[in-house]
């Protein structure tokens, strides 16, 4: 059963999701999505295990708490932080898809004695290049002309798949929900934060714990070739490449996602 709870961090209320029970697994959403995300995985969870999805700043179900004007992927990383303090969890198998991945390096160079172990899916240690902080410029001139279902019009064809879209279109219209019910000013916070963030390519070479790297084999926006970038850089690396899947690809491929993620915390005790 997922259950849903929220929790005061600074003058916001954060929403969160979490399945089972046993040692705490973090699972950090993509952009421009939500904790919904991660309901697949959620409704998986294997013995001894629980899964916690939390929402970023500004994402989530509409609610009384304004976006946040600005934001940093640190930000992001530090709000996670205080949701694992307020759980009373001082370690955790901590990861997350896209930027998701993003913020997960954020923590790592913050507190990275709570890591027990890392899930790097979809995303890249690299940070933005010219052409991609121009990318995200011109999304956020759209956003702010035309709203998040502009958004939703640009992006769905590069989250998902060909296969996805042609065969499953019940989860694109999940993924274009969650993207339309975010606010504009989330929206642009987020974009900012991800042109911004540091390369944390110097990074991999430290991480002392397993580290499960997931891709889907179609991802248009971080290719496999950047998972691969990782695993060559961690040293204690599991890769996987997931046939068919796009950038979402834990929706996208639920349950092979699913087994990859409960093989790798298995081996992970």
């Amino acid at each position: 059963m997922i259950r849903e709870a929220h929790v005061t961090i600074g003058d916001r209320t954060t929403r969160y999701l979490e399945a089972g029970a046993g040692w705490p697994v973090v699972l950090i959403h993509a952009f421009p999505l939500n904790a919904d995300m991660w309901r697949p995985q959620l409704e998986r969870v294997p013995q001894g295990w629980r899964f916690i999805a939390p929402d970023l700043r500004g994402f989530g179900p509409p609610g009384p708490q304004a976006a946040p004007e600005t934001a940093t992927v640190d930000d992001y990383g530090r709000d996670v932080g205080v949701l694992l303090d307020r759980l009373g969890i001082d370690c955790a198998t901590i990861g997350g898809l896209s930027m998701g991945g993003y913020v997960t390096f954020a923590m790592l160079r913050q507190s990275p004695e709570r890591f027990t172990g890392l899930i790097l899916a979809d995303t890249k240690s690299a940070a933005d290049t010219p052409e991609g902080r121009a990318g995200r410029t011109r999304m956020i001139e759209l956003v702010r002309a035309s709203g998040p279902s502009a958004v939703a019009d640009q992006m769905l064809p590069k989250l998902l798949s060909a296969a996805t879209r042609r065969t499953r279109p019940e989860v694109e219209a999940r993924v274009r929900q969650m993207i339309e019910s975010t606010s504009t000013p989330a929206i642009v916070a987020a974009l900012e934060a991800l042109s911004n963030r540091p390369d944390s390519t110097p990074d991999l070479a430290g991480v002392r714990r397993p580290a499960l790297i997931v891709v889907g084999a179609e991802d248009a926006l971080t290719p496999v070739a950047d998972a691969e970038a990782m695993d060559r850089g961690i040293a204690r690396s599991t890769l996987v490449k997931l046939p068919d899947a796009g950038h979402l690809s834990n929706l996208e491929s639920p349950d092979a996602f699913s087994k990859v993620l409960c093989d790798f915390l298995a081996s992970s005790l």
